[in-house]
């Protein structure tokens, strides 16, 4: 989110008189023009270290490396893992890989 700005210094009066009767003294967000956001972690790389992060696990368990051993190594729960593999393992069934 960006900066705070005070309605005084960046709307017309008149406007700024209208969006009183409906929010007086509080925070609004005005939401971007463009509808095109960024997804989460889009921006920061984050989204994309953990797709090679799940690719890497998966790859490590079609190895033959155990869950356990998985656990140690990515400090994840089996929960986690389990469904990071299920989906990995899905991704290839629908794109044919």
């Amino acid at each position: 989110m960006g900066r705070y700005k005070n309605g005084k210094d960046v709307l017309p009066p008149t406007l700024l008189r209208q969006i009183q009767q409906y929010i007086d003294g509080e925070l609004l967000y005005i939401p971007k023009q463009s509808d095109e956001r960024a997804g989460w972690g889009q921006l920061s790389g984050t989204k994309a270290r953990i797709n090679d992060r799940n690719d890497e696990i998966y790859a490590e368990y079609c190895k033959g490396r155990s869950i356990a051993d998985l656990e140690r190594v990515y400090f994840l729960s089996g929960d986690s893992l389990r469904k990071i593999i299920c989906k990995q393992q899905q991704a290839r069934v629908i794109s044919g890989s």
